[in-house]
């Protein structure tokens, strides 16, 4: 199974407050099944229904991000296919190509065994179809111990994603329902985290890109992954459509370098394909003012 291990609750916090989880209901192969995952801080609960946990508050999932939501529930099983066959039509480049331009980013390699012997963490937000685990899987290093966690607000391409995981290959993967604008870990969890593909449509970017800062351990690569057009491309009427058509959600769509957090550093934007930016950036320690602005 996929889902949030038993033993994974006390590594998450309540997307409302922060505060520890407790699980009440069913388990089944070691995972939470069934049941409610509550807060002991404001007594907020979460449900989990079919070893799905949905950490996230319907009533947040407002404007773009629903109409995405509907969007990306309709085609999972279409996302991948014509991801493959339209990226080399529109853009010139293979769909490897630029997957693997962001890829090296996110230094997979350079990832190194905890000392006290904890997994390493990494985490994709807005994991969709599961698209990039094969290319994390193999740019890890061997025999490293690693937690693989992927959340998404989409409950049709994250089914996609579960059958993806059942293939094999991909142990140690962990999926549940999440917002990105309330992520549902303490601070400084991740050894790596990114995003590909989306946050271009997300209601508040820069307050997705804050809980992205808060949840990566300081100094560590995050990376973030959209459409962009490359100004030194020169499209087609064609390409032109195509590009406007995929970015329907936004007059102006870009890499959101002026919405990273305060103290941002080792700022890199680049293209990795003629439609899409790499930005990438680390942050440093948290003072006690900014772990306090969480839900200020």
């Amino acid at each position: 199974m996929n889902g949030v291990r038993v033993g994974d609750v006390t590594l998450l916090a309540c997307p409302a407050c922060g505060g520890a989880l407790v699980f009440h209901g069913l388990e089944a192969e070691g995972c939470i099944r069934d049941g409610w995952l509550r807060c002991g801080g404001c007594g907020e609960a979460w449900s989990v229904a079919r070893g799905m946990a949905r950490l996230y508050r319907e009533d947040a999932v407002r404007g773009t991000d629903r109409l995405m939501r509907v969007i990306y529930d309709g085609l999972p099983v279409l996302h991948d296919p014509l991801t493959t066959l339209l990226t080399p039509l529109f853009q010139s480049v293979s769909e490897a190509r630029m997957r693997a331009g962001y890829m090296r980013r996110v230094e997979l390699g350079s990832l190194t065994p905890h000392e006290h012997g904890r997994p390493v963490r990494v985490l994709e937000v807005g994991v969709g179809s599961g698209a990039n685990l094969p290319l994390l899987r193999d740019g890890l290093p061997p025999g490293l111990d690693v937690d693989v966690w992927g959340v998404d607000l989409s409950e049709g391409m994250l089914g996609h994603c579960k059958r993806r995981l059942r293939s094999g290959g991909h142990a140690g993967v962990r999926l549940m329902m999440a917002d990105a604008h309330a992520l549902p870990f303490p601070d400084a969890s991740f050894d790596r985290v990114f995003h590909v593909g989306g946050i271009g449509g997300y209601r508040a970017p820069e307050r997705a890109l804050a809980e992205m800062a808060r949840v990566a351990k300081p100094g560590t690569p995050l990376v973030v992954v959209d459409e962009q057009m490359d100004p030194a491309f020169r499209p087609s009427l064609f390409q032109r459509a195509a590009f406007r058509a995929m970015t329907f959600y936004s007059w102006d769509p870009h890499s959101p370098r002026e919405l990273l957090p305060p103290g941002a550093f080792d700022v890199t934007e680049e293209q990795v394909a003629p439609f899409y930016y790499c930005l990438s950036f680390r942050m440093p320690e948290a003072d006690s003012a900014s772990a306090d602005a969480r839900h200020g």
